[in-house]
C-alpha cells in the first residue's frame, strides 16, 4: 500500500476563516452564537432543518478555523463563538478597501484634471 503524502503547505489562518464563513449555515450558526452566547450542540441543531450530524460537522469546520471552541461537561457539548479570526479577515478587508480607495481617487482626479483641462 503506497501511502500519499500531502505537499501542499496547510492554509492559514485567514485562509481557513474565510473558507469557514463562505457557508451560510455556519455564518448562521455563529450569528446565533454571538447574539445568544455559548449554546449546546442540540441547541443550535434545533434551529436548522438540517440533521445534528449535519450541524456537528458545520462546528467541526469552524472549530477548525478557530471560529468557535468546545467546552465538555459530562455529556454536554458547550459552543462558544471567538472572534479572533474574524477581526483578522475584517483587517485584511480594510486594508483592501483602503487600496481601492486610493485607485478611486487617484481616477476621480485624472478625469477631474481632464474636465478642467477642456
Amino acid at each position: 500500500m503506497v501511502e500519499r503524502i500531502d505537499s501542499s503547505p496547510a492554509p492559514d489562518r485567514l485562509s481557513l476563516t474565510l473558507r469557514a464563513t463562505g457557508d451560510p449555515t455556519r455564518r448562521a450558526i455563529l450569528t446565533h452564537l454571538a447574539q445568544e452566547g455559548p449554546s449546546r450542540v442540540t441547541d443550535i441543531a434545533a434551529r436548522f432543518d438540517i440533521s445534528l450530524n449535519a450541524v456537528s460537522k458545520h462546528i467541526m469546520v469552524l472549530e477548525k478555523a478557530g471560529l468557535v471552541t468546545r467546552r465538555t461537561k459530562w455529556r454536554e457539548h458547550l459552543i462558544e463563538v471567538q472572534l479572533d479570526p474574524l477581526h483578522q479577515a475584517f483587517r485584511w478587508f480594510t486594508d483592501l478597501r483602503s487600496i481601492w480607495d486610493l485607485r478611486l481617487d487617484a481616477l476621480d482626479a485624472h478625469f477631474t484634471k481632464d474636465k478642467t483641462d477642456d
